[in-house]
């Protein structure tokens, strides 16, 4: 969603200032080659690559650069990715998913390019290892080749963000209102909200997204949920307050994300990011759905393991198909919880409308029902983080 946001500035370049254009081109850090670039090759639109539009998102924990907040980044030096997200745009642009990975899956590891000698020996494939410990191994293009095996599509996109760039980025959008159906309270991110709403930006949008004993079952899992619940919101967000169409917002967004990301080649091309501006702006909200790619936990625990699950997401990934979940799922009791607010309840001796009857002459469309197993939610459905208390943990 960031670097989509970030495209649509470009897309508006005619209201934003020759200075501005200058500004954000030096704000940018340097890419990265990911290697499979060659892919984009003569495609005049990101919409016409078959498959549609994939994007990994890679949120690293490193505290380099990051200031006194975050530990001592001499004695916390680990890169990890604790984050890792693959944005999927459908062909036709009608839908889009995202799919979390779990930092504690367990994946096998391609041979990939060795960060610190490219031109040399490349690192050996490795098998069983955590997601999270990818970036460190082999870099963001490591990463992606990993996510690209599991999966089976190819992606071309990817960009890195590190804490401050996730709390500059909520505080360029202007703050993101989130629901807390139980209260937070996590002193390992030292994030503290009551039961409620809360407009969320800055350093406190940051602990929520990174809170995982304070909400849910004090899990991975629990916290992808609460990341969805961001997630969607700031979807919704952009969308009804007119973010899209204000170029001095655009701007602000655009700045700060090129401050605190490391992006991939293809995404400094100016033209892709225009199609993928295009490709995103007009897609249903209800065709927008955030993911958990299913997993099990290995015998003792610690890690987690695909399930069988994860094959439907696959599927759909590599047909270009939407998703929908299965309402009856009984998995979402660590996750969050629905918003009571969301839905009005009917008025006393007020009779429903009749739902429209279906056009028998309509072809059903092509749509991946996932498994009972698989969670998740739309970028239109309001939901409530499921808080947890210190009392809990």
């Amino acid at each position: 969603m960031t670097v989509s946001v970030v495209a649509v500035v470009l897309v508006s370049g005619l209201s934003v200032a020759a200075y501005a254009a200058w500004d954000l081109a030096n704000t940018a850090k340097p890419t990265v080659t990911l290697g499979n670039e060659d892919v984009l090759e003569g495609v005049p639109d990101v919409g016409a690559i078959e498959g549609g539009v994939n994007l990994l998102l890679i949120g690293s924990d490193s505290r380099e650069g990051q200031g006194d907040g975050f530990g001592d980044p001499d004695e916390e030096t680990a890169v990890l990715n604790d984050v890792t997200m693959l944005m999927h745009i459908s062909e036709d642009h009608s839908n889009a998913s995202v799919i979390s990975f779990p930092r504690d899956m367990l994946v096998d590891v391609p041979e990939c390019v060795n960060p610190a000698d490219p031109a040399g020996e490349p690192l050996s494939e490795q098998y069983d290892v955590k997601i999270n410990s990818v970036l460190s191994l082999g870099g963001m293009p490591c990463v992606v080749k990993t996510i690209e095996q599991l999966v089976g599509v190819t992606i071309p996109f990817a960009g890195t963000v590190q804490f401050m760039g996730v709390a500059g980025l909520s505080e360029a959008v202007g703050g993101v209102p989130v629901c807390v159906a139980e209260p937070i309270e996590d002193e390992h991110t030292d994030l503290y909200l009551p039961a409620g709403m809360h407009e969320l930006s800055g350093m406190q949008a940051l602990q929520f997204l990174r809170t995982r004993h304070g909400v849910g079952d004090g899990s991975d899992l629990g916290r992808i949920s609460n990341q969805q619940v961001f997630m969607s919101s700031l979807a919704r967000t952009l969308q009804s307050n007119g973010t899209l169409s204000d170029p001095v917002k655009l701007y602000s967004i655009a700045k700060a994300a090129l401050a605190n990301m490391q992006l991939s080649d293809s995404l400094m091309n100016p033209t892709s990011m225009i199609s993928i501006a295009k490709a995103l702006k007009d897609t249903d909200l209800n065709k927008i759905a955030f993911v958990q790619y299913p997993t099990g936990y290995v015998d003792g625990g610690g890690a987690l393991r695909p399930t069988d699950s994860s094959g439907a997401i696959n599927y759909a990934l590599q047909n270009d198909l939407p998703v929908t979940f299965d309402p009856t799922s009984q998995d979402t009791s660590f996750a969050s919880v629905g918003d009571p607010t969301a839905v009005a309840p009917p008025v006393e001796g007020e009779v429903p409308a009749e739902p429209a009857p279906a056009d028998p002459a309509a072809p059903a469309p092509a749509v991946e029902a996932l498994p009972s197993d698989v969670t998740g939610q739309t970028a239109a459905e309001t939901r409530c983080s499921a808080g947890r208390t210190l009392d809990d943990q």
